[in-house]
């Protein structure tokens, strides 16, 4: 709770049916009401305090208010009594939900124990107030990186499943089912209902997108209400649901109010629409614009592919219009004698290439056969080989009971020699 002014006026002493602790023990207790009138007392002498919140709960009540109000950063709260004639005195328009500020004074009803405060005077806080605050948390989340376009998700083209959190039965829920079944019949949701302004806005939307985030089968998530003043689309400003929706992993669209609305949301969002009438156009492709761009691009298609094939035919046609290629055979007949020519030049050629090298072999076998040994055996002589196969050159070499192998010019036999020695001639 802030405390804008506190006018509380200190008791010098206690009233002498107040008590103390030292005024009581085990053997001497005091009395509930003296207890209880000794807290009114007490509290009495705080005075008047000026004070900001949010008003969660507003009964009336034979022209009195029984109400309730939080603090805006915290769960704390108070209770408020406003009666009749201060009623009169403030805004009719006072209601759950409305950030405001009050003059309040502690009240402890004897009877009942019950502690509460009554209001002299309320009045909504002023937008200006809200709208600088706004900017302030605008301009650090800012600073932070949480409206860069670079972290925004890109949409998918077509979900396969829309989760939307709006109110239940209202009018911004049937413009986005509207719309979107309008441009895709076969489109499908999951919608998670939550309030929409006051104390329940934030919590029931924060519990709204963790449920859907958590849903693989959800492909983005809109986050929609029908339009209202700034003091109703404050919940949509506040840093927690903000922080969130930059944190949560599905593509999030913003559809808050009007065009001209703008809280925080929007700068976080992975899209801002501008309604929700808006939001279901540009999350679902429209299947009649779908439809024509596949005309449209099959059209293109016939007409390339139509294009290649008449420019093929012509430049076949082209080629097939040459002399060279409409009548092959002069050129084939013209060659043909050149041909013939040349082959019996090369058979020709081939020919005294044989027959030289066939001269040039026997000129060279008769030549090998003079000198070889064999034509030496032919004429009668032999060759002697010792057991180790050398030529026995000398006889002396050859004493009585050598063996030897005689070579002839056709075959070999085996000779033993009986070691005589006859002279040559």
């Amino acid at each position: 709770m802030t405390v804008f002014e506190a006018t509380a006026v200190p008791g010098e002493a206690p009233p002498p049916d107040s008590v103390s602790p030292r005024d009581s023990s085990a053997d001497a207790p005091t009395s509930v009401a003296r207890l209880n009138a000794t807290i009114r007392d007490f509290v009495a002498q705080w005075g008047t305090v000026w004070v900001e919140g949010e008003i969660t709960s507003w009964n009336q009540r034979a022209g009195n208010v029984f109400a309730r109000m939080k603090d805006g950063r915290s769960d704390a709260q108070i209770s408020l009594r406003i009666w009749s004639s201060v009623r009169a005195r403030i805004p009719s328009d006072l209601g759950v939900g409305d950030h405001v500020v009050a003059a309040v004074k502690a009240d402890y009803f004897v009877k009942a124990g019950d502690f509460s405060f009554q209001v002299s005077a309320m009045k909504h806080v002023g937008l200006g107030d809200q709208l600088e605050r706004l900017e302030r948390l605008r301009a650090q989340l800012r600073a932070e990186g949480l409206f860069d376009p670079s972290r925004k998700k890109p949409l998918p083209f077509l979900p396969h499943q829309i989760g939307l959190i709006t109110g239940e039965k209202s009018d911004a829920e049937k413009d986005v089912h509207r719309n979107a079944e309008l441009r895709w019949p076969q489109v499908r949701f999951r919608t998670e209902y939550a309030a929409v302004q006051g104390d329940r806005c934030v919590p029931e939307t924060l519990a709204a997108l963790k449920r859907l985030d958590a849903d693989p089968d959800v492909d983005v998530i809109i986050i929609a209400r029908g339009g209202g003043d700034p003091q109703t689309l404050l919940g949509f400003s506040d840093e927690r649901l903000v922080r969130a929706v930059a944190a949560a992993a599905t593509p999030v669209v913003s559809a808050i109010g009007h065009e001209n609305d703008h809280p925080l949301l929007d700068d976080v969002a992975d899209l801002r629409a501008s309604t929700p009438t808006d939001a279901a156009k540009r999350v679902v492709p429209d299947v009649g614009e779908q439809r024509a761009l596949i005309a449209q691009l099959r059209a293109r298609a016939t007409t390339r592919l139509t294009q290649r094939v008449s420019h093929d035919l012509a430049q076949l046609a082209q080629l097939r219009s040459r002399p060279v290629l409409r009548s092959p055979d002069p050129i084939i007949d013209s060659r043909a004698q050149e041909v013939l020519l040349l082959s019996a030049r090369g058979r020709d050629s081939v020919a005294r290439r044989l027959d030289t090298a066939g001269r040039t072999t026997s000129e060279l076998r008769a030549s090998l056969r003079a000198l070889s040994p064999a034509a030496t055996l032919a004429r009668g002589y032999a060759i002697a080989h010792l057991e180790n196969g050398t030529i026995l050159r000398d006889a002396a070499d050859a004493p009585a009971g050598t063996a030897l192998t005689i070579t002839v010019d056709r075959g070999s036999v085996a000779a033993r020699s009986d070691g005589e020695v006859s002279e040559g001639a």
